[in-house]
């Protein structure tokens, strides 16, 4: 087995083109310019796992009342808020752990998504096993991206001008929507438009994970060559 050279996380080239990836850099700015001095990286990654655990909360219990979606709302914007923030001020204060912020930051993104996805597959709204293909459509998309970082040195954050911030902002209209309409019964028998939504998406995301990987192996394979 030929040991390959380990990528450093401080030296990837971090790609984020999502659309609203510059207004919520200068918001985060402001943010971190703003926040006490007590507040650490550590707390705010934390914060963000809770805001994941209370949209878990807020779907599963939606099952005894809609009204419970509003726990999963707020949850979105303290996910959010841990999750963007936390890498952002070790960045604005210039403590920065490249190494472990990577490793603890994409395990708890990983666990978040499987409590949002596992939640909503509990609810009365999306059906359990769609949201578990999302799941893997996520994950999927995932391996793409560290695998990239680890034979490309670049993190890839974003895929077709959307990143997690757009992807919570779906989420959330969706979630209003599930307020709005109820658990109708579904407009093709067990099927609701909700799971065609889900569905919808995971497909895209899977995808997008074949043509990301046929792109990466071409990149690759040229590079490769060139060296020889």
């Amino acid at each position: 087995m030929t040991h390959q050279p380990h990528q450093n996380p401080a030296s990837l080239s971090r790609i984020q083109q999502n659309v609203l990836a510059s207004s919520e850099r200068r918001l985060l700015t402001w943010l971190c310019s703003r926040m006490p001095s007590w507040v650490t990286p550590d707390i705010l990654t934390a914060l963000g796992m809770v805001g994941a655990l209370a949209i878990f909360v807020g779907y599963a219990a939606s099952l005894f009342s809609v009204e419970w979606l509003w726990i999963a709302l707020a949850g979105y914007v303290l996910q959010w808020f841990g999750d963007s923030m936390d890498g952002s001020l070790a960045r604005y204060r210039h403590i920065e752990r490249p190494s472990y912020g990577y490793f603890i930051d994409h395990s708890c993104d990983g666990l978040a998504n499987f409590l949002i996805l596992a939640g909503m597959g509990i609810s009365p709204f999306v059906r359990l096993d769609v949201a578990l293909v999302a799941l893997v459509a996520y994950l999927l998309l995932s391996i793409h991206a560290f695998l990239s970082a680890r034979v490309l040195g670049e993190l890839k954050l974003s895929y077709m001008a959307a990143g997690p911030t757009e992807l919570r902002l779906m989420l959330i209209v969706l979630t209003l929507m599930m307020m709005a309409l109820g658990s109708k019964p579904g407009l093709f028998g067990a099927i609701s438009g909700f799971d065609v939504f889900v569905g919808t998406v995971a497909f895209i995301l899977i995808l997008l994970f074949i043509a990301q990987t046929l792109v990466t192996g071409k990149r690759l394979a040229i590079r490769e060559k060139h060296a020889r």
